[in-house]
């Protein structure tokens, strides 16, 4: 209901709703834009091609624009901490997560998401690869996953917001920093680096494992090539342990004492 109030706002203004969305898709189509200037003065980054680079770009940017088209909203729960107005999302009878995510719903996000499924849609046109049933399933499995996976970070990212009383820079970091890096091949990442995501903050799974399965190429860490169909498990899994901190910070939460 709130997400469709919202909607309703923007489709108000058709003419500020197109141009905000196209705004949106040429704002991140820069970033792949950084990638071909590179790809202009060299023939492989880490040892990949462009249409490869491509799709990790294209997998990461569309996995995380679903996030951040129904869970961006989360990434600024700390103003309503601090301003006390989280308290009048407590007091209706609808789920507090549900009210949050749906908060100023912006549907210009899509933009995001266009443009990430057009550079993929690309890729995929420019790839040399094998494609068998398995690998053709295997990529939109990991966009549905990988979204979750993301979804996840920004639900553990609003819970420690809660508790931390704002800290959104924190939730940044392992959301739009965590696209970022999915963008570019695990090859021009450190080891450290690479456990840390793989064992600890669980990015890898968003797309690095599903696309060098598809990619054929080797894992980092010597990891098993079975891992690229975790993502769903892992996907459920980051889903229910952000649900329960999301769940112990509302209990912690005291409001701002005014």
């Amino acid at each position: 209901m709130i997400s469709g109030m919202w909607i309703r706002s923007t489709l108000t203004y058709r003419a500020s709703f197109v141009m905000t969305t196209v705004g949106n898709f040429a704002l991140t189509g820069l970033e792949f834009v950084g990638i071909l200037l590179m790809f202009s003065q060299v023939d492989r980054l880490g040892g990949y091609s462009l249409p490869e680079i491509a799709f990790l770009y294209g997998t990461a940017g569309a996995a995380f624009g679903l996030a951040d088209l129904f869970a961006g909203s989360l990434g600024r729960l700390g103003n309503r901490v601090r301003d006390g107005t989280l308290d009048a999302f407590l007091v209706r009878p609808a789920p507090v997560l549900a009210q949050v995510a749906a908060d100023r719903f912006a549907l210009r996000r899509l933009g995001r998401v266009v443009q990430g499924l057009a550079v993929l849609g690309w890729s995929l046109l420019a790839l040399d690869v094998a494609w068998t049933p398995v690998k053709v399933l295997l990529v939109p499995v990991l966009l549905i996953s990988g979204g979750a996976i993301f979804s996840a970070v920004f639900m553990a990212g609003a819970a420690f917001q809660i508790v931390a009383q704002d800290a959104a820079e924190v939730q940044n970091a392992a959301t739009f920093g965590g696209n970022a890096m999915l963008q570019y091949p695990p090859t021009v990442f450190g080891d450290n680096l690479l456990r840390g995501v793989t064992f600890v903050l669980p990015l890898a799974f968003v797309n690095w494992l599903p696309a060098l399965y598809v990619l054929d190429r080797p894992y980092p860490l010597d990891l098993p090539r079975s891992l690229a169909f975790a993502p769903p498990l892992v996907a459920a899994a980051c889903l229910a342990a952000a649900g329960l901190a999301w769940r112990a910070a509302l209990r912690a939460y005291r409001s701002t004492g005014s």
